[in-house]
C-alpha cells in the first residue's frame, strides 16, 4: 500500500500575477507563462503530523534544470497563487514534515520526513502540469528482539539506535521491539550504530554489543533481528539486515489512492481496547459500508465485526473494545465495491498486542506487618512468597503520629469490618496532643517529622500502564470540623462537615521538579503550603480522578458502598512513569484541619482496565 502527496503545476497564459518576491509580469512575447502551483497531500497517512500540517508547512524550491542556481523558494502557506517564469526547463524540490522544521527531531518514533523532486518544462503559452512525489526521507530502523533475548536476559535489556551524524538517538525495549525509528541524516554515507546492553540471567553480569550498518540510504528500512546465542561458552548476536523493502514498502512510501490498513500509534493501543485505521478510495468503495473484523490471533474463532467511522475524506477509524489485556489480535479491513456491490477483504491481516493491565500491590490490603515498626502495621511483608508484596508501596503518617505511642494510630488493618477477604484499612484522623493528624494512606513513603509543625510525605510509585478507572469499597463516619488552620480554604474551616477523599493521578512528575525521588517524585511538605498539589491543574499530571464523601445529616455515608472513580485522561499520546494515590479521613488534612474522629474504611481497591 503506497502513499504519496502529489504537487501539480498548472500552466496558463491567461493568468497575470506577480509573486511578493518578485516584479516579473506576464508577457507571452518574451516566452514567459504564467505557473500555477498547487500542491495537494492526499497522503491518508496516519503520520505524526497531520496532513493540514504537512502542507501548510511544506518547502517548494524551484531550480533551473541545468543547475545553474535557485529560482524560487517558498513555504506553501506563503505561496502566491500563481508565479510568472520565463519559458525554460526547472526542476521542482518539495521537503515536509519534523525535517523542515526550525529544530527537527534528529531520531524520532513517529515523525516523519519527506522529499521528492520532478523536471518540468514550461512552454510559452501552453498549459503544463507535474507531480512531485515526495516520499519518506529518512534512514528507518526496525529493531527486534528474539525470543531467546528474554530468555537469557533480565528484564529491562535495551538497544539504543543513533546515527554516526547526531548524538540524538532512539532506545529499543522490549516493548519497542518491532517499531520503526526514524532518523534525518544527510551528508556521505551516513551509518547507524547499535548497541545492545543487557544483564545475563545466568550469572547477573552485564553484557554490552555494538555494532554499525554503513552507508545507509533514506527511504529504506533496516530491520535488525538480535538473537542470543551461547555455544561452547562463545557469545554471538545473529543480525540481519533487510533492507530489501526500500522505497517501495507499505508504509514509508504515500500514495496518491489507496485502500488498506493504515498504521495504529503506539498510544492508541490501550489495554483493553485499540484505534484502527484505514485508508479507503471512496471513488471505487462505498464510504458507508467500511468495516473492521477482529479475533484471537491464530485462532480459529469468527471473526467479530465493528463499523468504522468516516473522519475525513478516505480516512475512517474505529474504536475495537472489549479485549483482553497483553494479548495478540489479528484484524483486517471489509469494503464494499461501488462497481459490484460485493465485499472485498484488503491485504494481509494486521496484528495488534493489547497493553498491560498492571494491578495494585496488596489491594485489599490483606498483607501487613510490623517490618517498619512495633507501634503500627504496614501493608507489606519482606517474609511474603509474592515478590510485589515484600516492599513498601502504600505508606501512611502513621510514623509521625505514633512517635508518642502505638495508641495514636492513624492507619490500621480492621478485621472486623470489611467487605473481602479478611480485613479492610481504617483511616482514622486523631488530634495527637498538639496536632491534628488526618488518618491516610497513599502510594509512596513517609518522609520525616518536621518539629512540631508537621511532616514531609513522598507521594507516587513507579507505574507505566494507563487504567480507565478505580474501583473500591469505602465506608464513612466523621462529623463536623473541630480543628481548622486559619490558612485552610473555607470548605475545611469549623463548622462544615468533614470531607473524605479518594485521589488517583498518573503522571511524568521528574522528581528533580517536584523534590521528591526517583521512585516517588513529588514531595508535600505540611509546613510549606506551596508544596500541595492541585492535579486537576499540574502540568505533569496526564489524567485525574477523585471521589469525596460528605458524611452530613443529608447524606448517610457509614455503610458500605462500592465505588468507581472514572479516570479522566487529558493527555492521551504520553504514557506515565508514575502512579499517585492518595486517601484521607479529612480532605484538609494537610492544613492540620479536620474533625478529630473521622473514620474511613477502604477495601478491595482495584484498577479497572477498559
Amino acid at each position: 500500500m503506497k502513499r504519496y502527496f502529489c504537487i501539480l503545476a498548472l500552466l496558463s497564459a491567461a493568468a497575470a500575477v506577480s509573486s511578493c518576491d518578485m516584479s516579473e509580469t506576464i508577457d507571452s512575447a518574451d516566452g514567459r507563462g504564467t505557473l500555477s502551483l498547487d500542491i495537494s497531500m492526499d497522503s491518508r497517512t496516519r503520520a505524526a503530523m497531520s496532513e493540514e500540517e504537512l502542507l501548510s508547512s511544506a518547502v517548494v524550491k524551484i531550480y533551473k534544470a541545468d543547475y545553474s542556481g535557485k529560482v524560487r523558494e517558498y513555504t506553501y502557506s506563503e505561496m502566491p497563487s500563481t508565479l510568472s517564469l520565463p519559458a525554460d526547463s526547472y526542476r521542482v524540490d518539495v521537503t515536509a514534515g519534523e525535517v523542515v522544521k526550525e529544530t527537527p527531531a534528529m531520531a524520532s518514533w513517529e515523525q516523519k520526513s519527506y522529499a521528492g523532486s520532478s523536471d518540468v518544462t514550461i512552454t510559452a503559452n501552453t498549459s503544463t502540469s507535474v507531480a512531485v512525489t515526495a516520499k519518506v526521507d529518512n534512514v528507518i530502523s526496525n529493531i527486534s528482539f528474539d525470543a531467546t533475548i528474554g530468555d537469557a536476559f533480565a528484564s529491562g535489556y535495551t538497544c539504543v539506535v543513533s546515527t554516526s551524524e547526531s548524538e540524538e538517538s532512539l532506545t529499543y525495549t522490549a516493548a519497542l521491539g518491532g517499531s520503526d525509528g526514524y532518523f534525518i541524516v544527510s551528508g556521505y554515507e551516513p551509518s547507524l550504530k547499535w548497541t545492545f546492553s543487557g544483564t545475563l540471567k545466568s550469572d547477573g553480569s552485564a553484557f554490552t554489543k555494538s555494532g554499525e550498518i554503513t552507508a545507509v540510504e533514506t527511504g529504506k528500512r533496516y530491520n535488525l533481528k538480535l538473537k542470543y546465542t551461547e555455544t561452547d561458552g562463545t557469545l554471538t548476536f545473529e543480525i540481519l539486515v533487510d533492507d530489501s523493502t526500500n522505497d517501495h514498502e507499505d508504509n514509508i512510501i504515500f500514495v496518491a489512492t489507496t485502500t488498506g490498513v493504515s498504521s495504529t500509534a503506539s498510544y492508541e493501543v490501550w489495554a483493553a481496547r485499540f484505534t484502527a485505521h484505514a485508508d479507503v478510495d471512496e471513488t471505487e468503495y462505498d464510504a458507508s459500508k467500511v468495516y473492521f473484523e477482529y479475533r484471537l490471533a491464530g485462532s480459529s474463532d469468527e471473526w467479530a465485526r465493528v463499523s468504522a467511522t468516516r473522519e475525513s475524506e478516505g480516512m475512517f477509524d474505529a474504536e475495537i473494545t472489549g479485549l483482553d489485556p497483553e494479548t495478540t489480535y489479528e484484524y483486517r479491513l471489509c469494503v464494499t465495491n461501488l462497481s459490484s456491490g460485493e465485499e472485498e477483504y484488503l491485504d494481509a491481516t494486521s496484528d495488534i498486542t493489547t497493553d498491560v493491565a498492571t494491578a495494585l500491590p496488596n489491594g485489599g490490603f490483606e498483607t501487613t506487618s510490623n517490618a517498619e515498626s512495633g507501634n503500627y502495621k504496614s501493608f507489606y511483608d519482606p517474609s511474603s512468597s509474592d515478590p510485589t508484596l515484600q516492599s513498601k508501596w502504600w505508606c501512611s503518617g502513621n510514623a509521625g503520629s505514633t512517635v508518642i505511642g502505638s495508641s495514636y494510630t492513624i492507619c490500621y488493618p480492621d478485621a472486623s469490618d470489611y467487605m473481602e477477604g479478611s480485613q479492610s484499612v481504617c483511616l482514622r484522623s486523631r488530634y495527637v496532643i498538639i496536632k491534628f493528624a488526618a488518618g491516610n494512606i497513599f502510594a509512596g513513603h513517609f518522609g520525616e517529622v518536621i518539629g512540631t509543625s508537621g511532616g514531609s510525605v513522598y507521594f507516587g510509585r513507579p507505574f507505566t500502564a494507563r487504567p480507565s478507572a478505580l474501583k473500591l469499597w469505602m465506608k464513612y463516619s466523621s462529623g463536623v470540623i473541630n480543628h481548622a488552620q486559619s490558612n485552610v480554604p473555607d470548605e475545611g474551616k469549623e463548622g462544615n462537615y468533614d470531607r473524605a477523599t479518594v485521589q488517583i493521578a498518573l503522571g511524568t512528575w521528574n522528581y528533580r521538579t517536584y523534590g521528591g525521588d526517583a521512585a516517588s517524585p513529588v514531595l508535600v511538605n505540611t509546613t510549606d503550603e506551596s508544596t500541595f498539589m492541585d492535579y486537576s491543574t499540574d502540568e505533569s499530571t496526564i489524567a485525574y480522578g477523585v471521589k469525596e464523601l460528605v458524611a452530613d445529616a443529608s447524606n448517610s455515608t457509614n455503610v458500605w458502598q462500592e465505588v468507581t472513580i472514572p479516570i479522566e485522561y487529558r493527555n492521551l499520546t504520553t504514557f506515565p512513569t508514575h502512579i499517585i494515590i492518595n486517601c484521607a479521613a479529612s480532605k484538609y488534612g494537610d492544613y492540620f484541619s479536620g474533625y478529630d474522629n473521622s473514620m474511613l474504611w477502604l477495601d478491595g481497591m482495584e484498577l479497572i482496565y477498559e
